[in-house]
């Protein structure tokens, strides 16, 4: 089976079809997200950064597979459960809510406010709504006046040590690609600029070649368990949104300066031992202050993935073909359950299910179906170029 197959067969026939039969709340709107191994529901709570990426995964698999109504739908019941229920009264999001929509924990997280403009965004895009169009515009620019305190008056840390996040340029990078359709080019363009110089020049470490997830206002390093703080993941999903970026703007520097960052994040990263990549690390090889750090994680393999894939449709790198290969088989050997749809999404350092879930508070419709659809799109790119890995 040619490798596009698979991807597509995966998420159509597979992953699209277990969270269309297990996860819509056909009462109250909206999505569980905590699934077990087969797919019954295991606790009611709705946690609004899953809400909002399982909206945006059926209103961009409507806007990019096939105008089925069905998708139109099952992304509808997200957005009016979202417009209805997520958001206090100045715009904010909360992070979780009662199955009926109460509020359970306020608005400190800034993810649910990028992923409700994502779906938004798409969900205009597929219907034409202007009042949803407006929605998800109004949420991107609420989310840039917080970018300096991102939790506002849920802030726990002093300012004893300051430390700026590698995670919001991050998502910035992807979002107003996301909400092309929504924003004007200039402040697009001026938002690109702003994630790549952050992301490329500030987070990225010239002299190790891997990207630091805080550093200080100045972009300095900080000697302390946040600011040793690698995560491979985060690193590596960031230069497929780089390597969007390059093909957006016809800039094959930056493509070929996110492949090779690639490269240096597996190299550093990937356990020898048992396989797979590590979840955290910190970058003296100092104890990490996360006591998961050894674990395997499905998000971050599927944005390898992605980003292995992206980078190979667009430079045919052979070290990226060879690491692509390695990572598949270990991805689809371990995380991968053929028995129950979907794939596993903890595993311990040996590489069995430390939970056997298919979703909770953290894992929803949205790494494994995107991921499968960007490795799809790739290796048409690739297979129609005659190339191979």
């Amino acid at each position: 089976m040619k490798n596009s197959e698979l991807y597509r067969n995966t998420l159509l026939n597979d992953v699209i079809p277990f969270w269309e039969n297990h996860s819509l709340d056909t009462e109250n709107g909206g999505y569980f997200t905590c699934l077990d191994q087969t797919g019954e529901v295991f606790d009611t709570d709705k946690f609004v950064w899953l809400q909002g990426r399982q909206a945006w995964t059926f209103s961009m698999l409507y806007n990019q597979v096939e105008k089925n109504p069905k998708w139109l739908e099952i992304a509808k019941s997200g957005i009016d459960f979202l417009r209805e229920h997520a958001m206090d009264k100045d715009g904010n999001f909360y992070f979780s809510l009662t199955k009926e929509g109460k509020p359970l924990v306020q608005p400190y997280n800034i993810f649910s406010d990028c992923f409700a403009a994502m779906a938004f965004s798409q969900y205009a895009k597929a219907t034409g709504d202007e009042s949803i169009r407006e929605l998800a515009k109004q949420t991107y620019y609420n989310i840039l006046k917080k970018k300096d305190n991102s939790k506002g008056v849920y802030e726990k840390n002093t300012d004893a040590r300051p430390l700026k996040g590698f995670s919001l340029p991050m998502i910035l990078s992807n979002l107003v690609l996301e909400l092309e359709d929504v924003l004007d080019a200039e402040e697009i363009e001026k938002t690109i600029d702003f994630s790549v110089s952050e992301v490329m020049e500030v987070f990225l470490q010239k002299d190790s070649g891997i990207i630091y997830e805080f550093v200080t206002p100045e972009g300095k390093l900080c000697d302390s368990f946040n600011g040793r703080l690698l995560n491979p993941g985060h690193g590596i999903e960031a230069m497929w949104f780089m390597i969007d970026i390059g093909v957006r703007k016809n800039d094959k520097d930056l493509i070929e300066k996110a492949t090779q960052v690639i490269l240096n994040i597996l190299e550093y990263s990937w356990d020898e031992e048992h396989g797979g990549i590590f979840y955290f690390l910190d970058a003296k090889g100092k104890p990490p202050q996360q006591l998961e750090w050894d674990q395997k994680l499905w998000w971050v393999h599927l944005e390898t993935l992605v980003a292995l894939s992206k980078s190979f449709e667009h430079t045919g790198n052979k070290n990226i073909g060879e690491w692509y290969q390695k990572v598949h088989d270990y991805a689809w050997s371990h995380f991968s359950d053929p028995e129950n749809g979907e794939w596993f999404g903890y595993l311990n350092r040996e590489g069995k299910p430390l939970l056997t879930l298919k979703g909770g508070k953290w894992k929803g419709c949205f790494h494994v179906p995107r991921a499968m659809f960007q490795c799809w799109k790739s290796f048409e790119n690739i297979e129609a170029k005659g190339q191979s890995l």
